[in-house]
């Protein structure tokens, strides 16, 4: 029998270990995907250097998309629409355009079951006076019941699912604000300029998540003066940025802050991280008074007082912080219900088009960029960014079809809507809501919306057929929350457990 030779071992030894590479990636999938890449994310985490942009003198840059997963589509609806399935015609008409007509009623459209499901959930008196839904499939865009689907309601907070997808789509999730110090016009002035970044923060140990750090950018501020011999200072700040009015025309609420594009934690007076709180009367001269503290414990004297000052357009800075990156916002802004963060990125939608960062400019511009994807405003005003001003008016069909457009694989811009919405018994503003034995409880993602009289949900979920549906229920006149927040609740768990 002839020897086996060392080299033949190891050439075996190589194809095997290939082989089982190869199937162990087959059945794990590739590290860009679902749970490989979050896993990629935690390992890289565990480095010295904390994953991706630490170090390297530039901004982050986009992560390559993945590509889309439903080629197929097309292929498929043309095979339904052949076959006499209505599937194929229905795909391409713009959701929320059927004609339920009244609290209840409404359009089964290929799913009888469903509508037999909503039907009576939807007539509870506890949903007040006026309600309307849309249900769609969000692949094919096919309507699968809806009651006035197109009737303008005041939408509370679920306005914010449209502010997140115009501020996504004028800017990509990505997109960061920067705040800055500048040399001034005068010998010796420094200039803390906002960038209207809402995430910034004044506290020495930063939130988890939080973006703009004042505290490092009076280091690297100090550390900039000191190399050049400057150890003594004036303080302007420039928060030019916003126009308008500053205070929201719900007046002094401890819901949202005066508006600024210069404002340390929301200008909260105490350590919260969201939900109501007194707030600064002076959110810019606040933050620029913070600054100038921090910049004095390094060894940077301040002479009087901070005041207000123009930043030169061309001034280079001498240090940066940077937001968290716009998609984060988004999702911390929806997750929330995040007052403060909804106006400012309405306000960057307006700048991002060329429209005033003022109340009037971003209506103007959220419209318009939603017209811009494709969705039909028509009805439709947008009066703020966060939803506590009732002239705020969208429907319930411009809610589904804005959830669609964020689920469209050829938009991976907009999916940061989708992942930030509240988890049903889990996270946010759902935490308490269809939790424990609920059949939503985990599955229901969805955005809530409330003002005195005034309740809405909207949201996404996988049926137990493995669509994706959006759903939005809109109801007016309520006699109360709590029985309408059960009552919506039922809505969306009929939405999932319903074949």
């Amino acid at each position: 029998m002839p020897l086996v030779k060392t080299w033949q071992l190891i050439a075996a030894s190589a194809v095997a270990g290939l082989v089982l590479s190869a199937a162990t990636v087959s059945v794990t999938g590739p590290w860009d995907s679902g749970q490989r890449k979050a896993e990629r994310d935690r390992a890289a985490s565990w480095s010295r250097m904390g994953g991706v942009d630490h170090g390297s003198g530039r901004l982050p840059e986009a992560a390559p998309s993945a590509p889309g997963v439903l080629s197929g589509l097309p292929a498929a609806l043309q095979a339904e629409k052949q076959a006499g399935n209505p599937l194929g015609e229905q795909a391409g008409r713009q959701p929320g355009t059927g004609t339920g007509t009244g609290a209840g009623e409404g359009t089964g459209s290929g799913s009888d079951a469903l509508a037999e499901a909503l039907r009576p959930l939807l007539a509870d008196p506890a949903l007040g006076t006026l309600r309307t839904a849309s249900v769609i499939d969000t692949a094919t865009g096919r309507v699968l019941y809806e009651a006035k689907p197109r009737e303008p309601m005041t939408p509370a907070s679920t306005v914010k699912i449209a502010t997140a997808t115009a501020v996504l789509a004028a800017l990509g999730p990505e997109h960061r604000f920067r705040t800055t110090v500048t040399p001034g016009a005068a010998p010796g002035q420094i200039i803390l300029v906002g960038g209207g970044d809402p995430s910034l923060t004044a506290r020495k140990k930063p939130p988890a998540g939080s973006g703009g750090s004042l505290v490092a950018l009076a280091a690297d501020t100090a550390q900039a003066l000191k190399a050049a011999g400057t150890d003594t200072v004036s303080l302007g700040y420039d928060d030019s940025l916003y126009s308008g009015p500053a205070r929201h025309p719900i007046g002094l609420n401890p819901n949202v802050a005066p508006l600024s594009a210069l404002t340390a934690d929301e200008g909260r007076l105490n350590d919260s991280l969201s939900g109501p709180a007194d707030r600064s009367e002076d959110p810019s001269g606040d933050t620029a008074r913070a600054f100038g503290d921090l910049l004095a414990d390094r060894g940077i004297k301040v002479t009087g007082a901070p005041a207000k000052a123009r930043a030169a357009a061309d001034a280079e800075p001498l240090a940066t912080t940077l937001s968290t990156p716009l998609g984060g916002l988004v999702e911390r802004m929806l997750t929330n219900s995040d007052n403060d963060i909804a106006e400012a990125l309405a306000r960057q939608s307006a700048l991002a088009s060329g429209q005033p960062g003022s109340f009037e400019g971003a209506g103007k511009a959220v419209a318009a960029k939603l017209a811009s994807l494709g969705i039909d405003t028509t009805g439709s005003r947008f009066a703020d960014g966060s939803g506590l001003d009732r002239a705020d008016k969208i429907s319930a069909g411009l809610l589904t079809a804005l959830l669609a457009k964020a689920a469209d694989p050829q938009r991976p811009e907009l999916r940061p809507v989708l992942t930030g919405l509240p988890v049903a018994g889990f996270s946010g503003t759902l935490r308490g809501r269809n939790s424990g034995g609920s059949p939503a409880a985990g599955l229901v993602r969805a955005k809530t919306g409330t003002l005195s009289g005034v309740n809405t949900l909207a949201g996404t979920v996988v049926d137990p057929s493995g669509r994706l549906l959006a759903f939005a229920f809109l109801a007016a006149n309520t006699p109360g929350p709590e029985g309408a927040e059960k009552a919506l609740d039922k809505l969306a768990a009929a939405v999932a457990g319903t074949r």
